[in-house]
């Protein structure tokens, strides 16, 4: 067990170096909101303990874990779709103040970091908004943002239902974890694939065989070159073959 401390980039939401202050674009009774205040009332802990310390400071598993959420509640599966709305959708840039993780440092997070605790508040996030009547549950179709608030901001109140009820509405919300774990999964795999894409060396035949069709072609405009009497040609052919004498 390593008894280095866990060590993370500074995150602050109050406290953003802009031009304007972007929580004043959020209107109050966002879901981004509730989701920063749902998620801004959970033990550190349960966050910090799957950290080891050492290396390069990671992004804050609070901030992660709100884009995450909110980005599901959009039907954002894809890691690549939801780094890109950090850089398009006001609520993500928010939340995530205004940093910007990358594709796979977001899927690396929501498939080893946290994923259990991920899927747990995504299922009580998506009940709360089906029961009040905010999410379609057939089709996981956004209604709207207003959720009602009191004197203490935000109260998450489950409103009493039959036992049947709940049990179809956790079948389903059980049916778009799959959904997620899916894209989860493809996004794995098409990384790993680019991974291994991008990081694949050429093999020495190969390059010889390059090297040899360039040999090839270069010999055989020079010796067309040498044959050309017309100025004009010879100057087009002595051009055409530049690049070709750079590569050989």
């Amino acid at each position: 067990m390593s008894n280095q401390k866990a060590t993370f980039q500074q995150y602050n939401i109050n406290q953003l170096n802009l031009p304007m202050d972007f929580s004043d674009l959020i209107p109050e009774n966002h879901i981004a909101r509730v989701i920063n205040d749902m998620v801004n009332q959970l033990d550190d802990q349960l966050f910090y303990e799957v950290y080891r310390g050492g290396g390069r400071p990671a992004y804050h598993p609070k901030m992660m874990t709100k884009i995450v959420l909110y980005g599901y509640t959009q039907k954002w599966f894809s890691c690549r779709d939801i780094a890109k709305s950090l850089t398009e959708q006001l609520p993500m840039m928010w939340l995530a103040a205004m940093q910007t993780p990358d594709y796979r440092t977001i899927n690396r997070f929501r498939s080893e970091r946290l994923k259990p605790l991920i899927h747990t508040l995504f299922s009580k996030l998506t009940q709360l908004l089906i029961t009040e009547g905010y999410v379609d549950g057939s089709t996981y179709f956004l209604d709207g943002t207003k959720i009602e608030e009191n004197a203490n901001k935000y109260t998450f109140v489950w409103k009493k239902s039959v036992q049947s009820y709940e049990e179809k509405l956790q079948v389903k919300i059980h049916k778009m974890i799959e959904e997620i774990e899916k894209h989860v999964e493809l996004d794995h795999t098409q990384i790993q694939q680019y991974d291994e894409k991008d990081t694949k060396q050429i093999s020495s035949a190969a390059l010889q065989r390059v090297v040899e069709s360039t040999e090839k072609e270069l010999s055989t405009k020079e010796q067309q070159l040498e044959k050309t009497t017309n100025k004009e040609k010879k100057k087009e052919q002595k051009q055409a073959i530049k690049p070709l004498r750079k590569l050989h």
